[in-house]
C-alpha cells in the first residue's frame, strides 16, 4: 500500500493567513503546509481539500483512479470544488465496512470528539488507519482494531491517542506515525521533529509518497532521558510531554506533601491536575528497586527533592557528620542510583534542577547541596541517551 501526504495541516493550512505568530512566520518551503488530505494507491483520497488536483499532480500523482472519497469530519469552511471525475465525497457511518473494487476494505471508526477515522486494508494486507483533527479513537478494547502498519493522527494536539493505541496494540513497535493537521501550536523545524520524535513519530513534508510501515526513517525513543533546568523553567512540562503518547506511564513524585505549607500542596496539586488521568503516582524516593522492575515507562520528579532526602539521612548538613563517613555514604547512594539507571530496561525520563549557574550560596550547607547535585546531575547524565537543559520554555539537547 502506498500512502501519498497531498497536505500534512491544519484546516487554513500552515502558516495560517493574516497570522503574524514566529512560527507561522517561519514555516517556508517544505515546513509550509496545506490542509490535511491523503491518497491511498491512487484509489482512495482521505479528506477533500481545495486544491487537491493541484497537490497531486505536485507530487507527481493523479486523481484519476480515485475511486471513493470519504470526509473524516463536517466540513464547516468555505465550499470546495469537487475536481472532474472524482465520486462525490461523504462520511461512512461508524462501525461501516466498505468493501472496494480496487481491493481496498475502509472500515469507519467512532471518534471522542466527532468525526470518523478509517481503517484501510490494502489489497497487499497491509493496514493505515486515518485519525481526523483532535479525535481520538473511542470504545475499543484490547485486540479490537488489531495493529496497524501506519498511523496518521493529529500527533501534536492528540498525543494521548497514541497512548491508547498502544494501550490496545494497535501501535506496535513497527508502526510508523505520521503526524498531520499541524497547526502553529509548535515552532517548525527542529523542534517539531524533536517533539514528535519523543513520541515515536515524525512529520512528512507536503507531497511525500511512503509505503506503509516504513518506520525505519523513525528516530528510536530513548530509554534514559534526563530533562535539566532552572525553577519555572518548563522542565517538567518538558519531561512530562515526552510521555504523552504512552500508556500506564509510572510518575514518581520524591516530593510529596508537605503538612502545613499550602504553597507546596498547591503545587504538587497543579502538577497532578496536569498528568493524563491513566498514569499512576508514586510517592517514594527509594527510586532503585523501580528502576530495576520490568514495566511501563518511568517519570521522576525530581532529582534535586531526592538529594536532599538522601543528604538528610546522611546528615550532610552537620559538618562532624559529614567528616566523618556522611560524604561517602551520600557518594554511594549516588552510585547505587546511576548503576540502577544503567541497568535499567524500562523507558526512564528524569527531572533535576540546575543550580550551578546563579549566585553563590551564602552558607556551607547551600554550597554544600550545589556541589552535590551538580555531581548528582553529571553522574546522572553520564548513563542518560539524551539529555535536556530547559531555558525560558525552550529545550536545548545537550546528548542525544
Amino acid at each position: 500500500m502506498e500512502l501519498t501526504l497531498l497536505g500534512t495541516g491544519a484546516p487554513t493550512g500552515l502558516p495560517r493567513p493574516d497570522c503574524p505568530c514566529a512560527a507561522c512566520a517561519t514555516s517556508l518551503g517544505a515546513d509550509a503546509r496545506a490542509a490535511t488530505a491523503l491518497l491511498v494507491d491512487g484509489a482512495v483520497l482521505l479528506d477533500l481539500t481545495p486544491g487537491a488536483a493541484f497537490a497531486a499532480a505536485r507530487a507527481g500523482r493523479s486523481l484519476a483512479g480515485v475511486r471513493q472519497v470519504l470526509l473524516s469530519h463536517p466540513h464547516d469552511g468555505p465550499a470546495v470544488e469537487v475536481p472532474a471525475g472524482l465520486p462525490a465525497p461523504g462520511r461512512v457511518p461508524d462501525g461501516r465496512e466498505l468493501a472496494l473494487l480496487t481491493g481496498h476494505r475502509v472500515r469507519a471508526l467512532a471518534m471522542d470528539a466527532g468525526g470518523t477515522g478509517y481503517a484501510v486494508t490494502g489489497p497487499d494486507g497491509k493496514r493505515l488507519l486515518y485519525l481526523p483533527r483532535g479525535s481520538a479513537p473511542a470504545g475499543f478494547d484490547n485486540g479490537d482494531l488489531g495493529t496497524f502498519d501506519t498511523v496518521v493522527a493529529d500527533v501534536v494536539a492528540r498525543p494521548d491517542a497514541l497512548a491508547r493505541l498502544r494501550a490496545v496494540g494497535a501501535i506496535g513497535p513497527g508502526t510508523d506515525v505520521v503526524a498531520v493537521h499541524l497547526d502553529h501550536d509548535v515552532p517548525p523545524g527542529a523542534e517539531l521533529r524533536r517533539r514528535l520524535a519523543s513520541l515515536g513519530a515524525r512529520a512528512v513534508p507536503d507531497g511525500t509518497t511512503l509505503p506503509a510501515g516504513s518506520w525505519d526513517e523513525v528516530p528510536d525513543v530513548p530509554r534514559r532521558t534526563l530533562v535539566l533546568g532552572g525553577a519555572r523553567s518548563g522542565k517538567s512540562v518538558e519531561a512530562e510531554r515526552r510521555l504523552e503518547g504512552f500508556p500506564d506511564v509510572q510518575y514518581v513524585a520524591t516530593g510529596g506533601l508537605r503538612g502545613g505549607d499550602t504553597e507546596w500542596v498547591a503545587r504538587v496539586t497543579a502538577h497532578r491536575e496536569r498528568r493524563p488521568g491513566s498514569w499512576r503516582t508514586t510517592e517514594t524516593c527509594d527510586l532503585v528497586p523501580l528502576l530495576a522492575e520490568e514495566g511501563a515507562p518511568l517519570l521522576i520528579d525530581c532529582l534535586s527533592l531526592w538529594l536532599t532526602d538522601a543528604m538528610d539521612s546522611v546528615g550532610a548538613w552537620d559538618d562532624a557528620v559529614w567528616a566523618g563517613g556522611g560524604e561517602r555514604e551520600l557518594r554511594d547512594r549516588v552510585t547505587e542510583l546511576t548503576g540502577a539507571v544503567r541497568s535499567a530496561r524500562r523507558t526512564v525520563v528524569a527531572v533535576s534542577n540546575e543550580v550551578g549557574s546563579g549566585i553563590v550560596p551564602a552558607t556551607a550547607s547551600g554550597r554544600r547541596y550545589r556541589d552535590e547535585l551538580g555531581r548528582l546531575n553529571a553522574a546522572f547524565a553520564g548513563e542518560c541517551e539524551h539529555v535536556l537543559l530547559v531555558v525560558a520554555g525552550q529545550a536545548l539537547a545537550l546528548k542525544g
